[in-house]
């Protein structure tokens, strides 16, 4: 599917997620009208609060369930944490954004320490409402694929990343 083209070419098809059918649009925006397009490179200084992800499902009946998580920890060339969780909202109705929704684990920034990291937000869309979803004991080694496979989730509906990488003095602004 053409519309996945970047998730396949930025490896998060592989490394987080198996290929999937996008079928519901997911707009996540930072605070000042930061819009997250796939691949595109963020400051942590502009990702330090949790983003508004805005869930155009089918309508308020349905549910989603969002994960944000960074593949690349500790390091992309050696990512022996991976996946370190950031985030997780279940019970978020089609039609509204996270905030409508539970927070089971709550936004952690984005702070890499080596190289380009990938942020990559995954949505599921729910069969029902999630009841009795708790975090795992540690963001490190964090799975979405068996996070999804536990709860029923199924594939995902729609996904996109962002790159990060540590500031430097002269790069801040």
């Amino acid at each position: 599917m053409a519309s996945n083209y970047p998730l396949v070419i930025g490896r998060v098809i592989g490394d987080v997620v198996d290929d999937f059918p996008a079928s519901i649009k997911m707009c996540v925006t930072y605070s000042s009208n930061k819009h997250v397009y796939n691949g595109h490179e963020f400051l942590p200084s502009s990702v330090t609060t949790k983003p508004r992800v805005e869930v155009h499902g089918d309508d308020m009946r349905s549910f989603f369930t969002l994960i944000m998580t960074d593949p690349d920890v500790p390091g992309p060339s050696d990512p022996y944490l991976r996946e370190h969780l950031h985030w997780i909202v279940t019970d978020i109705p089609g039609t509204t954004d996270s905030s409508f929704g539970k927070e089971v684990v709550s936004y952690e920034m984005a702070k890499p320490n080596i190289g380009i990291h990938r942020f990559v937000f995954v949505l599921f869309k729910q069969k029902r409402r999630q009841v009795g979803v708790s975090g795992p004991a540690s963001r490190d080694g964090f799975n979405t694929r068996m996070f999804a496979e536990e709860h029923e989730l199924g594939l995902p509906v729609a996904a996109v990343f962002f790159n990060c990488q540590r500031e430097t003095a002269a790069r801040r602004r």
